[in-house]
């Protein structure tokens, strides 16, 4: 009796092991599955709260675990110059990212949540990282391939922070130069944005070949999740003016701004970033036609669309206005998830309550929750949700900074050199007895890299982050015989009296980003006219424009033996002395026409009336220099 009493009981035993296992086993968390079994299984078990969650991305500074896990974040984010803390190393980053993910899988799901970054010219927001040069320099390179190793470079070095999801590339056609964007845009030219959306590939992967159009695809713990930007007609806005209302046919929007995005979906973008734009005065965010009739109807994108940040309180006029309206306005348009980002029990509440209300239709929700997932789940995010070490190495690697190097020197454009062709000033002798070194953009690697660089507006200075400025590059090029002065702002006396053999100037924009950006004038910033003026007219000398688009130079060019647009290189500073002194030639050309005055903007290559000072697609060009 009592050997079957233990044989009934273990049998009983082993029966509740078998039934407890197989409780624990859920399609979803089961990778051999097919992606949209993964899917439905997820979702059939989850609750409106749990997918609100999901559509929901808030700021570092208002998140924690405990948040996480409350509200069913979808994603979390960093703001321009959000850091753990000031110079934050990549472990403090990862600490801080797998502590608001341990709080994601502590929910009932378990669905992780994705930390997303502006790293829009390398990990631009952390300190160490490879700072390359912004967007409008890497479209005077014409090189996609080399765009595609910066795309797989940014990467490795987001990751090695712990991210996974940086918001990029900008793939912006900027018409008109006075916009406070406009170095986040490859060319004037959508040609050129085109073929740079190359970097896709790079940041997420090569799609595989027989993936269907339109789906999402990162490859694996080594890429990230890319973001196209902003969806649409951003770059074209009156005057330039940042956020504002771009007016232009439905077949002009079609032809200039719209061709990348056609790129970046065949290329398996993964997100599209809502434009603050209008389109002929309809707020972007609230397009419903664009966003959901032709973005993922047409155009069958599969990923899901990102509103930026607070996108939705800015449909309203002003802002915030009726934030009701906006959810309602946004959501319905076709924004799946939506960057809050601090006020986010507002708008979980408000959204819960339009829903309930049968204002937002269930199947809208649905929508969205499904392409969220859809990203994370083909991303691998479930298998591998927490961040390790094994990539820290890559930040701000010497392998990364000698292809920032390169980039810097292939985005270099030569618009004079010499009065007479026949007697070049570039490339300067290395060897010489006295060189001046003057400008406010010559030793101060904040001013080189620009906006977006450690903090959302940039920085001034060198202790900024880690790199080589353009004085310390000449130095580091010139014969060791060679004397090298440096005068930031010196008079004319000064240089008459010093018995230069030659003079290099570096002058140009204070860093800015977005609407701080926004100029009617275009002007070097002070004191570098004055600057150009007293050196210029005294000894040769070479001026070296650090700007984020073109600037007036009609009243100085007569006065500069040659001349360089830099634009804003980043941090390896040497790339610009690799040009100058010859070890490599120019080979940069314009991505943007140069006009002569303000007066004359907007004016595109094709224009019927084109009269720049240096047209779109010039750039001299120089042979390598070896008996320097």
């Amino acid at each position: 009796m009592a050997k079957v009493s233990i044989f009934f009981v273990g049998f009983m035993l082993l029966h509740c092991c078998v039934a407890m296992n197989e409780a624990k086993y859920v399609k979803y968390k089961d990778p051999k599955q097919p992606l949209n079994v993964r899917i439905k299984d997820l979702m059939d078990r989850m609750t409106l709260e749990e997918k609100i969650g999901q559509m929901t991305q808030i700021e570092r500074k208002v998140a924690s675990a405990e948040t996480m896990k409350k509200y069913y974040i979808g994603s979390v984010l960093s703001g321009g110059g959000s850091v753990p803390k000031p110079q934050a190393s990549a472990y403090d980053w990862i600490e801080m990212v797998n502590d608001f993910q341990k709080g994601s899988l502590s929910t009932r799901l378990g669905i992780p949540m994705i930390y997303g970054i502006d790293a829009v010219h390398g990990n631009n927001n952390v300190y160490n990282a490879t700072i390359f040069p912004h967007n409008v320099g890497l479209g005077a390179t014409r090189d996609p391939k080399l765009v595609r190793k910066i795309g797989a470079a940014t990467a490795l070095e987001v990751r090695a922070t712990g991210i996974q999801y940086a918001f990029a590339p900008c793939i912006a056609v900027c018409r008109d130069p006075r916009w406070g964007r406009c170095y986040e845009s490859y060319s004037e030219d959508h040609k050129i944005v085109q073929a740079m959306t190359e970097i896709i590939p790079g940041l997420q992967g090569e799609i595989p070949a027989n993936s269907p159009k339109g789906v999402p695809f990162v490859s694996g713990k080594r890429k990230v999740i890319a973001s196209a930007k902003h969806y649409v007609g951003d770059g074209g806005t009156t005057k330039g003016i940042n956020e504002n209302n771009t007016v232009i046919s439905r077949h002009g929007l079609l032809s200039i701004h719209m061709p990348a995005y056609y790129n970046a979906i065949i290329k398996g973008v993964s997100t599209v970033m809502v434009s603050y734009s209008s389109w002929n005065g309809e707020k972007m965010h609230a397009n419903h036609d664009l966003i959901t009739n032709f973005l993922k109807n047409t155009l069958h994108f599969r990923g899901f669309v990102i509103s930026d940040w607070q996108g939705i309180d800015r449909i309203t006029t002003p802002p915030d206005a009726n934030y009701t309206y906006s959810i309602y306005a946004g959501i319905n348009a076709g924004i799946d998830m939506v960057m809050v980002p601090l006020n986010f029990t507002d708008f979980i509440d408000g959204l819960t309550s339009l829903v309930k209300s049968n204002a937002i239709p269930m199947s809208r929700i649905n929508d969205a929750v499904r392409r969220i997932l859809r990203v994370k789940f083909v991303m691998g995010l479930f298998e591998n949700p927490l961040a390790d070490h094994s990539l820290v190495h890559q930040l701000g690697s010497k392998k990364h900074r000698k292809l920032a190097r390169e980039a810097v020197r292939k985005s270099l454009v030569l618009l004079k050199n010499g009065e007479n062709p026949n007697q070049p000033l570039l490339p300067l002798p290395k060897r010489a007895s006295k060189i001046l070194v003057a400008g406010s953009h010559a030793n101060n690697l904040g001013y080189q890299c620009g906006g977006w660089t450690i903090e959302w507006q940039g920085v001034t200075g060198n202790n900024v982050t880690k790199g080589t400025t353009i004085l310390s590059a000449i130095k580091n090029a010139v014969h060791k015989d060679t004397e090298v002065v440096y005068e930031e702002n010196p008079d004319m006396d000064y240089v008459k009296s010093n018995n230069f053999s030659y003079a290099i100037v570096v002058v140009g924009e204070k860093p800015y980003a977005e609407t701080d950006g926004d100029s009617l004038n275009l002007t070097i910033s002070a004191p570098g006219p004055e600057t150009i003026n007293n050196v210029c007219g005294q000894v040769k000398c070479v001026t070296v424009i650090i700007s984020g688009r073109p600037v007036v130079l009609q009243p100085y060019v007569d006065k500069i033996e040659a001349l360089v647009a830099a634009w804003l290189p980043g941090t390896e500073g040497n790339g610009v002395t690799d040009v100058l002194f010859g070890d490599h030639g120019f080979t940069g050309k314009l991505p943007r026409t140069w006009f002569r005055t303000v007066d004359q903007l907007p004016m595109n290559v094709g224009d019927i009336h084109y009269d720049p000072l240096f047209p779109f697609g010039f750039g001299l060009e120089t042979k390598p220099y070896k008996a320097n």
